[in-house]
């Protein structure tokens, strides 16, 4: 009789990782049975490792940083939105076959749109940055139908290779951050400023009294995005329902049924 299948979060560093903790929650909250660990991959042994984990009867994994793009060209199928973020964050494993998806997209919309109950259709939208985190939550914004997606970089020609890249998918358009100088309705910063505690370089006019300023980054503080945002009449939110809703997501992927996350996002919020 064989036991529990066996899932896990492959990166490095791995340690700091929630993600054993939020699917241990939805197996108990939808009756499944499954193990979930932390898989620390050397920074020149993600294949090995996946092939390992494989092998030892792994079923699916969550892939974080710095591994994604590897996850992206090792996944033998991929999903429509994982082939537009052109990174994986979440691999199946199935009839021999490595199946690659990215969540993350649909893990901010479902936060912004549900929890935060602030709806993208025919709204403004400011994305903050063109790195890879911006690209991977374009498509799903874009399939909200919202008025017009601006994206915003320091190096503007980033920018408007991501909007020449979606130009189909719905109306975006992208400039340097010094030339955006009117209020938006949502505001989401993906740059990784606040990693360092640094501040991107929007005019402040950008918020106004009801815009929604979404920093990815989350902590114990508001970080100082969020700080700043909110000195200008903005509502803030982090990016821990993000986490929350994306792993939300990749458990569907897997297992076919997508858990409830209010109650967890509270506990987490407690915890931090």
């Amino acid at each position: 009789m064989s036991g529990p299948e066996r899932y896990a979060v492959i990166g490095n560093p791995v340690a700091h990782s929630r993600s054993p903790d939020i699917h241990a929650w939805f197996a108990r909250e939808t009756g499944q049975e499954l193990v979930y660990e932390r898989l620390l991959a050397p920074l020149d042994g993600f294949r090995a490792a996946v092939e390992q984990f494989i092998a030892a009867g792994g079923k699916g994994a969550n892939v974080t940083v710095p591994f994604k793009l590897e996850a992206h060209a090792l996944a033998q199928e991929l999903s429509p939105r994982a082939r537009a973020a052109g990174a994986v964050n979440t691999l199946r494993f199935a009839q021999g076959r490595i199946y690659g998806d990215n969540t993350d997209g649909v893990g901010l919309v479902t936060d912004i749109v549900r929890n935060a109950a602030s709806p993208m259709r025919k709204k403004k939208i400011l994305l903050l940055g063109a790195g890879g985190a911006a690209r991977g939550v374009i498509l799903p914004i874009l399939a909200e139908r919202p008025a017009q997606l601006v994206i915003a970089n320091r190096t503007p020609e980033k920018a408007r290779q991501l909007a020449t890249q979606f130009a189909a998918d719905g109306p975006v358009a992208a400039c340097g951050f010094e030339e955006v100088h009117v209020p938006f309705d949502i505001i989401i910063n993906a740059t990784s400023a606040s990693l360092g505690d640094a501040l991107p370089p929007v005019d402040p006019v950008v918020f106004g009294s009801g815009t929604l300023a979404y920093d990815m980054m989350y902590g114990r503080e508001a970080t100082v995005f969020m700080r700043f945002a909110r000195g200008h009449g903005a509502v803030i939110r982090d990016g821990l329902g993000m986490l929350v809703e994306q792993a939300a997501e990749s458990f569907s992927v897997w297992r076919g049924v997508r858990p409830r996350t209010g109650e967890l996002l509270s506990w987490l919020r407690d915890r931090l």
